[in-house]
Formats: structure tokens, C-alpha cells, sequence
């Protein structure tokens, strides 16, 4: 799984983002960030030209080697300064307290232990931070839900995806106070087409 994981996945994952579906979707993130910012899973740096005046600030967040060396590019041509972090979302290496706005785009799914992640997400924001996020994940109908449930083995192993997280609950239950929250499928297969878009606050 080495040559998958460090080479195939990423370019799969990479396209897979640039899908136009997606980009539709991104200014209900990135734009909403401000001050000292912490992207989770900053990719190949789709995000980066959606960030607006009020980011001081951007600590990039990318496991992936080849996804960092990707996002170099777009990152260059932004205002604000840029730090790539080589690091698991699971372990941030930021002061607690540092950050204004945490930033996740379709990342949440990919995250091992997402509850030791989002303790580290209430870790680094600042008591009035805020984490912003639009995440698929677990659908309200039984049906659809069912086969999520049936793939996740599959899809986690493949894809590195748990299909069937129900974001809002795992976000609440984390210590955080959801600030705005809407839920609806967006296009695509039902499988992977639910989501969760809003913000939220250390509570």
C-alpha cells in the first residue's frame, strides 16, 4: 500500500478535487476565513485563491509530499505568507490558542482518529475562533446511509474515505457550538453527496 497511499491516492484524490462540482462549491469556505488561518488537508492548494483580504496568515496542512510540492505554485502568488506543515491533522504543531479560523474542505472524511483530530482543532483556535467546514459524510436516509455503512471498509482502504461520518454530531460532541449549519445533497452520487456546510465554535 506504500506506492498507493504515497503516490497513486494523492493524484486520485487531486483530480477528484478539481472536479467542477466541488469548485462550485468552495467559496463556503475559504472565504470566510480570517486572521492567523489553519487549512486541514490544504491538498494541491485548490483553496488558495478563494482566501480573501482578512487572511494575515495560512499554515498549510498536507501529509502528502506530492501534494505539498503541487501547492507551492498557487501559494506563491497569494499576499499573505504560507507555512507548509508536514504533519497528521491528529498531531497539529501549533500553540494552543494560535489560531483564528480553522479551515476543512472535504478532509474530515480522510482523517483517521477524527476525534483526537477535532481536540486538536479546539486546541489551537482561540476562544472566539471559529472552525469553517463543508464536509460530505453520513446521508439521513436509512437506504442510502445502509450502503455507506457497507462500504466504508472498502472505501477507507482504498480511498482513504469513511463515507458515513455524521459531521455535525462528531463536530458538537467534540466541544464545539455549531454557529451555522446547513445539510443537503449537492450533485453527485447519493453515496458521497450529502453534506455538511457551516461553522462552528469552541464551545
Amino acid at each position: 500500500m506504500g506506492i498507493w497511499n504515497d503516490k497513486v491516492l494523492p493524484r486520485l484524490i487531486d483530480r477528484g478535487m478539481r472536479r467542477e462540482a466541488l469548485e462550485e462549491h468552495r467559496y463556503r469556505a475559504a472565504p470566510l476565513a480570517t486572521g492567523r488561518v489553519l487549512e486541514l488537508g490544504v491538498g494541491s492548494g485548490l483553496n488558495f485563491p478563494h482566501y480573501g483580504d482578512a487572511v494575515e496568515h495560512l499554515f498549510a496542512l498536507e501529509p502528502s509530499e506530492h501534494l505539498r510540492a503541487v501547492a507551492e505554485e498557487p501559494a506563491a502568488e497569494v499576499t499573505f505568507g504560507v507555512d507548509f506543515l508536514d504533519a497528521s491533522a491528529e498531531a497539529i504543531p501549533l500553540d494552543t490558542g494560535e489560531i483564528d479560523t480553522v479551515v476543512s474542505s472535504w478532509t474530515l472524511c480522510s482523517i483517521p482518529d477524527l476525534e483526537s483530530s477535532l481536540q486538536e482543532i479546539r486546541r489551537v483556535l482561540k476562544p472566539a475562533g471559529k472552525l469553517v467546514f463543508i464536509e460530505h459524510g453520513r446521508s439521513p436516509d436509512p437506504r442510502v446511509a445502509g450502503w455507506q455503512d457497507r462500504l466504508v471498509p472498502l472505501s477507507t482502504r482504498l480511498l482513504g474515505c469513511s463515507l458515513n461520518r455524521p459531521m455535525d454530531t462528531l463536530i458538537k460532541d467534540a466541544g464545539f457550538n455549531m454557529l451555522e449549519l446547513e445539510t443537503n445533497y449537492l450533485e453527485g452520487p447519493k453515496l458521497l453527496a450529502y453534506h455538511y456546510i457551516g461553522r462552528a465554535r469552541p464551545a
